[in-house]
């Protein structure tokens, strides 16, 4: 971990949060469909900041612009109208695998004797290495360096006769984290990994005089609301569904595996007003605050939210608790989200810059501190200085997950072993790093019990997802194994 001699008060340190993985998005049978992508990325932009990209196509031909930056930035003035065609796929970007470069943007296009195809990719192949040297030798040229490009040639060198046998045949060969969407000249393709680590969903809008509906594909549905697309299901774990104008097919290419959902998902990831497994994300951050509350409840005046992620938690914790919530720290959202961006000089921007403190509901009060998550600690000991500063005569804090001991190999971008505070350090020595009163986390049976209950409804049962941040038992192999050796001997603080 950070060594507490260190002097955290510069503006150097990152910020202590985990990186967001990538949004993608798809529509099939609408005039104006690279448009309607558009406003989805726009829904998604939280999920990857650093470059955005949409490709079209009318049936003939393949139209696509890409970019480093922010959707709005990339697609602003008439740019659309570069995009014709009935068919879109589009994807934002945060990278996990591959350089942070404009080649590296999606969606990627390889032109091949199967067509032409082209792919947006949320997730990270963990066998990539050894794909990849086997596709060079049968004469693989790869464009990029991301992980991507390595489902598109494994379909561009698939043995299989149909597209959709060769599509299903090369889903079937890697192993990781995929949802995907991907797009021919005539055809939409959108597929999950066999665990279902990621989110991907089918919407539905309506035709007008009797036209044929538009079917959309999103990490997220809070990108349908946008677009009043009704939302019809989930893409399920080993699925691949074809829209054509045949209509909506469907094939599994994987049933063996057992469904590993990310459950940081419901914690952080996904936007509050998104529905992601089957629950609303509300709903389960909500129950992660009360149930913190029943676990770890401590005597205090105010109920305080690190925004903006720990602010649906915080409101369950108050009403569990019955302590006044309030927006003692304000964020400054000109600034950006900073940590999600890749470069470490871009994203080491200080606490004060992003966040500042309400003295005048502060001062005198013991203050809980509610966030999701501590990933190095570096930022957690800053907010609570900064609360203290503004006359806080306590401040204790909660974190509406468990302790992160292990690094993520699913596409996100997690600090690597030696760098989470929680792999090397007991509770109590991190809360005394921080210097907070006290510091307790959600529990792990707290955490399922919150994003499952209300089961009925559709919601995933707790033996459904990947909790292996907070356990480091993953669902499938992964190559990377020096990133999860026994960590070393905690360093007191």
């Amino acid at each position: 971990m950070t060594s507490p001699d260190l002097d955290l008060d510069d503006d150097e340190t990152p910020f202590d949060k985990l990186k967001e993985e990538c949004g993608v998005m798809a529509v099939y049978n609408h005039p104006d469909a690279a448009r309607l992508t558009y406003w989805g990325l726009y829904a998604l932009q939280h999920r990857g900041q650093e470059s955005a990209g949409i490709a079209s196509a009318d049936g003939q031909n393949v139209n696509d612009i890409k970019g480093m930056g922010l959707v709005s930035e990339i697609f602003k003035d008439d740019v659309l109208l570069q995009l014709p065609g009935h068919m879109a796929i589009g994807h934002s970007r945060y990278s996990t695998t591959g350089d942070s470069a404009l080649l590296n943007a999606q969606p990627i296009s390889v032109e091949s004797t199967k067509g032409l195809i082209a792919i947006a990719h949320n997730g990270n192949l963990t066998n990539l290495g050894n794909s990849k040297e086997r596709l060079e030798r049968d004469g693989a040229i790869f464009q990029t360096t991301s992980d991507s490009e390595i489902i598109i040639q494994l379909i561009a060198h698939s043995k299989e006769t149909t597209l959709v046998d060769c599509i299903a045949d090369s889903l079937s060969q890697v192993d990781g984290a995929f949802s995907i969407v991907m797009m021919t000249r005539n055809r939409i393709f959108a597929a999950r990994d066999p665990h279902g680590f990621r989110p991907l969903s089918m919407g539905r809008i309506a035709g007008v005089d009797g036209a044929p509906d538009t079917f959309v594909f999103a990490s997220e549905t809070c990108a349908f609301d946008l677009l009043h697309a009704k939302y019809e299901r989930d893409v399920k774990p080993g699925e691949l569904v074809m829209v054509s104008e045949d209509g909506v097919t469907s094939r599994y290419f994987n049933t063996d595996e057992k469904q590993a959902s990310c459950v940081f998902e419901h914690v952080y990831f996904a936007r509050p007003d998104s529905r992601i497994y089957g629950r609303w994300v509300q709903q389960s951050r909500e129950e992660m605050g009360r149930t913190l509350s029943r676990e770890s409840g401590v005597p205090a005046d105010l109920i305080v939210p690190v925004p903006d992620s720990g602010v649906t938690a915080a409101i369950g914790y108050a009403s569990e608790s019955g302590i006044p919530f309030n927006l003692g720290l304000i964020r400054n959202h000109y600034v950006g989200r900073t940590f999600i961006q890749p470069e470490q000089r871009v994203r080491d921007f200080g606490v004060r810059m992003k966040l500042n403190p309400v003295r005048s509901l502060l001062e005198g009060k013991r203050v809980i501190l509610v966030d999701d998550s501590i990933i190095r600690g570096t930022t957690s000991r800053k907010i609570v200085r900064m609360v203290r500063a503004a006359g806080a005569t306590e401040v204790h804090m909660r974190i509406s997950c468990p302790p992160t001991i292990s690094p993520c190999f699913y596409g996100v971008d997690t600090p690597s072993t030696k760098d989470l505070i929680a792999a090397n350090n007991t509770v109590a020595q991190i809360c005394a790093f921080i210097e907070a009163d006290s510091l307790a986390y959600l529990s792990h049976d707290g955490l399922l019990h919150s994003c499952t209950l209300g089961e009925k409804e559709g919601g995933l049962t707790k033996d459904s997802f990947c909790t292996a941040c907070y356990t480091g038992i993953y669902p499938s192999q992964v190559v990377d194994v020096t990133e999860i050796l026994p960590a070393p001997q905690a360093v007191a603080v």
